[in-house]
């Protein structure tokens, strides 16, 4: 009779699996934390500067920065894209996700979401205090933003939000297909909130990528823990 305690060949190569796939996570995690240092660094230095001054007028027109190449409409429609990044479209985002958790009764993935957008918060935050550096100043007529401008907690706070709710629902959803929908979703979002904040001027593009860095280190730190302490499914209620 067989030992139901004993694994088998088919059990191992599944744990094998788990562990590559966490192992990849991890080293995505470092890369993402190091290319934010490196980029830290940059900037503190001043060496971004000119690419970052090209990157935001190359939108522009050369005879009026203050007119962004284009349609009429697209300046509107950056202005309701780079919404999806505000606190309060972000913060309406969780509660509704947290109340609906709480009436499901899912305590460990109200615990993963809170935390990880809180914490993210909090990073971001810190962040700005650190670096302190000052918003563009390119563009006439620009929408006014009191924060330091490095990292973007626009593009920061997306993708924490975005790409831990991806990875929640990409998690509970068993078709291979509905997974990379789920993901894309999240990383377009993110992607088109980044880009908002440079077109409409109130960022630096090296803002965003470090703010993308930062966020998607974060989450996926986030997904890494949240799958050691639960490594079946988050979707369990509790």
């Amino acid at each position: 009779m067989q030992d139901p305690t004993r694994e088998t060949p088919t059990d191992k190569t599944w744990m094998q699996r788990i562990e590559v796939r966490w192992l990849l996570a991890l080293l995505a995690t470092a890369a993402l934390v190091l290319v934010f240092g490196l980029l830290a660094e940059e900037v503190m230095e001043g060496d971004t500067s000119a690419f970052d001054r090209h990157l935001i007028l190359l939108l522009r027109d050369p005879a009026n920065p203050g007119h962004l190449l284009g349609p009429p409409w697209l300046a509107e429609a950056l202005r309701d894209l780079t919404s999806l990044g505000s606190v309060l479209v972000l913060s309406t985002v969780i509660v509704i996700v947290l109340g609906y958790l709480a009436l499901t009764r899912n305590r460990f993935a109200f615990s993963f979401v809170l935390g990880a957008v809180v914490g993210g918060e909090i990073i971001s935050t810190v962040l700005k205090i650190v670096f302190e550096r000052a918003r563009p100043d390119l563009i006439p007529g620009a929408p006014l933003v009191f924060s330091a401008s490095f990292p973007s907690g626009h593009a920061m706070l997306s993708a924490v939000t975005y790409l831990t709710l991806g990875a929640m629902l990409a998690r509970l959803e068993p078709r291979r297909a509905v997974k990379v929908y789920f993901l894309a979703v999240a990383f377009a979002l993110t992607i088109l909130v980044g880009v908002s904040r440079v077109a409409l001027g109130v960022h630096w593009p090296t803002d965003v990528l470090a703010g993308w860095c930062g966020g998607a280190a974060w989450a996926l730190l986030c997904s890494i823990v949240a799958a050691g302490l639960r490594p079946r499914d988050l979707g369990a209620a509790q």
